[in-house]
């Protein structure tokens, strides 16, 4: 992709640092701490990788809907995240609050056949606050605390590019 993209504004997740920026006119605006996958960066289908390169924003899911409201399939299943609902699954692997879907923008590398972030469901998401701690530990996706995952949801727009790195 053209690095022309640096200077306009997008989401930046450093994956070393285990963080994610939000870059406004050039301009970090706010900073966010977040885990990604426990099997590091990559981009092969079954992987539980976190996929690098250039992405975009595909759609965004759970507008208003309640703090910890748990999603499956990218819908609502009608829970409410608690500890009592974790101890009953403990394996689960929860998505919660809101969802931002990533689509890859690198034909090849991130994009199309078996390295296609889209059809990898990549989101960006709410997880329980405790796992949240800037250690990598998810299965590919990026881990948001949910206050947080709330207030990127209402600064990011559909079709907003997205630098993952490391």
């Amino acid at each position: 992709m053209a690095t022309d993209m640096c200077c306009a504004d997008y989401l930046d997740i450093d994956l070393n640092a285990q963080k994610l920026s939000v870059i406004r006119d050039g301009q970090v605006c706010r900073d966010f701490i977040v885990s990604t996958a426990k099997n590091g960066p990559g981009e092969e289908m079954g992987s539980e990788c976190t996929p690098r390169g250039w992405h975009k924003i595909k759609a965004k899911m759970g507008a208003k809907a309640p703090l910890h409201t748990v999603f499956s399939g990218r819908r609502a299943t009608g829970e409410i995240y608690t500890t009592g609902l974790a101890a009953i699954s403990p394996e689960r692997d929860w998505i919660l609050t809101r969802i931002l879907w990533l689509v890859g923008l690198e034909p090849g590398r991130n994009r199309y056949g078996p390295v296609d972030s889209g059809w990898r469901y990549i989101y960006i998401h709410g997880s329980p606050d405790d796992l949240v701690t800037s250690t990598p530990q998810s299965h590919g996706c990026v881990r948001m605390k949910n206050n947080d995952v709330v207030a990127l949801f209402d600064l990011a727009v559909v079709g907003e590019r997205v630098l993952i790195h490391e």
